[in-house]
C-alpha cells in the first residue's frame, strides 16, 4: 500500500491526482489488476470524472453546494462544517480503477480526483493493489 500527500489550498476543489496514483502504482510494482483509491477523511472523497474541461470541476462544486449549502439553519454540528461531511458521504471515500500494464484504465476524458470540502488541508490518500489472479486451466 502506498501513501500520497495532498496539498488543498482552497475550502472547497477538485484535484487531480492522475500522476500521484500512477506513481504509487508503480512503486508498488503493479502489473495487470485493480486500485482501489482511499481516503481516510469524512470532509473530503475520492472521485473519477472528466478533466477536459475545468467548467465540469466547477460545475460539480456548484451543484454540491447548492445541495449542501455552507450554512443550512437545520445543521446542528458545531464545527460548522455540516455541509463537508455531506458532500464526502454523498461522493464516497474511496473509487477502485482497472490497472492493466501498471497503468490505471481510464477513459480518454477521466481522471482521478481527491475532493476537499473542509481545507485548506494537509490530507492522505491510500493507494492498493491487487493482482489479478491468473486464469486456472
Amino acid at each position: 500500500m502506498q501513501e500520497i500527500a495532498v496539498r488543498t489550498t482552497s475550502r472547497i476543489q477538485l484535484i487531480t491526482i492522475d500522476a500521484e496514483v500512477r506513481s504509487a502504482l508503480r512503486r508498488e510494482g503493479a502489473g495487470e489488476g485493480i486500485a482501489t483509491i482511499f481516503c481516510p477523511h469524512t470532509t473530503a472523497a475520492v472521485i473519477i470524472n472528466e478533466n477536459a474541461d475545468p467548467d465540469v470541476a466547477h460545475d460539480i462544486l456548484a451543484t454540491l453546494d447548492r445541495l449542501t449549502p455552507r450554512n443550512h439553519p437545520l445543521y446542528r454540528h458545531g464545527e460548522g462544517n455540516s455541509d463537508a461531511h455531506i458532500k464526502a458521504c454523498l461522493l464516497g471515500p474511496s473509487v477502485q480503477v482497472l490497472v492493466k500494464g501498471g497503468e490505471p484504465l481510464l477513459g480518454a476524458w477521466q481522471s482521478i480526483y481527491f475532493a476537499e470540502f473542509d481545507g485548506p488541508r494537509s490530507r492522505r490518500v491510500f493507494v492498493a493493489f491487487a493482482a489479478a489472479a491468473p486464469l486456472r486451466s
